[in-house]
């Protein structure tokens, strides 16, 4: 398609050589005439007449606008779209600190998609993956980004019109970049700094002096959520116990110093003031209300309230309502749920987005992005997340959102079919496992993982057929894999893992059924099975394996290597065993006389199936440490 695009370019125009590629058109004097215009209020995609018109305001409505019109082309040739936006910032957190560290071009294609989107913000969560020449250790072997690296990034987001901005951590969620020697002076617990050391505050400003080199904003997001040892380590044994609100807030006054040092404008997860909200909260006085003193002890800094959890709207405004007695409007920070285990949770991803939007928009909230965390190995490709993406910049421009419509959009701009995406969520919303798998059932993981022969899920799983249940979601995988060229090896690796499920979630309970009666010829087919799914494990390694490579550093691989490799060598074991006993060579299998117990461990659900997304969790009852 051609193009000719007249008017004021000057903000877009590197960005528009960018995605005249990825929109595949071509611009060009004898194109199709569009008059664009920047003005304020609303964005616009027409043509009426054989004259096209492109308004908007800021840099990323136009390339949004530009998608729309391209689209609305390709299916109608006289149209007259309208958006006007809902927030002032909408955006995506990548999370680069868990296992997988995205490359360059995975960061500039994700950047491509949230152009065309209107998504005018990502954050890139680095707790140690960034470089700090002061501290060498600091993000060693783990994928770290260079300063190149990263202003590559920001310069190729700024031509997109979108903002990037570093989000790293100066408290807590630092056990990595605290393991090494050089950090054993100013480290409180194994993953929080030790607030009030001197050299505390001289690695934190090295950390700040990174990223103020490498970015050209003046926004910076630096954590401080979830420390709930802080001050109970060697804090402790230096000062003496101190309530962690009073902790906290001197600790951020001297962090904020730092950012404001470089030109900053901080902002901080809310989480660890939670304690000031409730009405019974020992920090409120006589009248419920939050003493003065306790305010003014918090710093000028913007609140990010993060919750994707919970899909009752009041949930989100009355919390809402909370960050607004301590003086913040907070930014909203939901989540695209890529962290389940092996595959996107969309069922609880999208109820609790639309529960957070619908109470944004009603509670005056002006700032929100969508989180891509990948706890516990990164396991899912954050490639899934772009269904939950499309979701946020639909309601990023309308006040109601249909899901016609966001399926209409993504395949436009991602160019896959939304419903086909929707299946992959029936590899952990399995039977038992309730609607939208809201209690976070990780049941491809686990039943990936867990050991054939111990068994630790085996009682959860009696009786639900999942074998079954994968067996036919192979079929359907296969249909998606067809017909989306563009998403063909993440729909041949869910659908590997399908086939690898469908065999191995119930081969435990079907050798130990064998066993106990002595069914030398159902084990004897067992064998059979058992070397189709070590075939197939690998085989689902080598999938896997071709999409991290695609969109990741090498670093972190070799951590999902070692637990495909664990399968496989457990099989073969397995196999060993077996054979053993079947050969007389053995009388019994000590790991199959244990009686089987439902799994009872610290993150197990009541009306799931299985939860807990801890691998050492799930492959034994021993130890890997200890």
């Amino acid at each position: 398609m051609k193009l000719y695009l007249k008017g004021d370019l000057s903000s877009v125009e590197k960005g528009l050589k960018i995605l005249s590629r990825h929109l595949n058109i071509e611009l060009s004097m004898d194109g199709h005439p569009i008059q664009v215009k920047n003005e304020k209020g609303r964005l616009r995609a027409a043509n009426q007449n054989g004259q096209g018109e492109i308004t908007f305001d800021q840099p990323i409505h136009f390339f949004r606008a530009l998608g729309l019109w391209v689209e609305n082309y390709q299916k109608n040739k006289e149209f007259d779209v309208s958006e006007i936006p809902q927030f002032t910032m909408s955006g995506v957190m990548l999370d680069a600190s868990r296992n997988a560290v995205p490359t360059v071009p995975e960061v500039e294609n994700l950047l491509q998609k949230m152009a065309v989107m209107g998504l005018s913000t990502l954050m890139l969560y680095t707790e140690d993956t960034y470089e700090v020449k002061e501290h060498p250790y600091f993000g060693y072997m783990r994928g770290r980004y260079t300063a190149e690296e990263l202003r590559a990034c920001d310069q190729y987001a700024s031509q997109l019109g979108i903002e990037m901005i570093p989000c790293i951590q100066t408290l807590g969620h630092l056990r990595e970049a605290l393991k090494w020697n050089y950090a054993s002076d100013f480290k409180d617990t194994d993953d929080i700094l030790l607030v009030d050391e001197p050299k505390t505050y001289e690695f934190l400003e090295n950390c700040i002096r990174a990223v103020s080199d490498a970015f050209k904003t003046k926004r910076i997001h630096i954590g401080m959520d979830e420390t709930f040892q802080l001050g109970l380590g060697r804090y402790l044994e230096k000062h003496g116990f101190e309530n962690h609100i009073a902790i906290m807030n001197r600790h951020l006054q001297k962090v904020v110093a730092i950012t404001q040092k470089y030109g900053y404008k901080p902002m901080i997860w809310s989480d660890m003031y939670f304690p000031l909200f409730p009405e019974n909260s020992k920090y409120r006085d006589e009248k419920g209300l939050i003493p003065t003193d306790i305010l003014a002890g918090i710093p000028d800094v913007e609140l990010v309230y993060w919750n994707y959890y919970r899909k009752e709207e009041e949930i989100y405004k009355k919390d809402f309502q909370h960050h607004k007695e301590v003086g913040r409007t907070p930014i909203f920070a939901g989540g695209a749920w890529t962290w389940n285990g092996m595959a996107p949770n969309y069922g609880k991803a999208i109820a609790t987005t639309e529960a957070a939007m619908s109470a944004c928009k009603k509670e005056g909230i002006n700032e929100v992005f969508v989180t891509l965390w990948g706890d516990n190995g990164a396991e899912t490709p954050f490639s899934t997340a772009y269904p939950i993406l499309q979701l946020f910049a639909e309601h990023t421009y309308h006040q109601e959102v249909s899901s016609e419509q966001v399926a209409r959009r993504f395949e436009f701009c991602c160019e896959g079919y939304f419903d086909d995406f929707m299946l992959l969520k029936h590899l952990d919303e399995t039977p038992g496992v309730m609607k939208d798998n809201m209690n976070t059932s990780m049941t491809s993981k686990v039943t990936l993982y867990q050991d054939i022969l111990i068994g630790l899920y085996d009682e959860n799983v009696r009786g639900l057929n999942l074998g079954e249940h994968y067996q036919q979601l192979v079929t359907l995988l296969e249909k998606a894999r067809q017909v989306n060229p563009a998403w063909e090896a993440l729909f041949g690796f869910y659908g590997q893992l399908a086939r690898v499920l469908g065999d191995k979630a119930e081969i435990g309970i079907r050798i130990k059924e064998a066993y106990e009666k002595n069914d030398y010829e159902h084990m004897k087919t067992i064998l059979i099975t058992l070397d189709q799914i070590q075939f197939n494990v690998d085989l689902l390694r080598k999938k896997h394996r071709d999409i991290w490579f695609t969109a990741y550093k090498p670093f972190g691989w070799e951590v999902i290597d070692i637990r495909y490799g664990g399968v496989i060598t457990r099989i073969d074991s397995a196999k060993y065993r077996i054979q053993e006993w079947l050969e007389g060579r053995i009388t019994r299998m000590e790991e199959l006389e244990e009686k089987r117990l439902r799994h009872d461990g610290p993150w197990e659900i009541v009306d799931g199936l299985i939860g807990g997304n801890i691998y050492h969790r799930i492959v034994t009852a021993g130890s890997f440490s200890l």
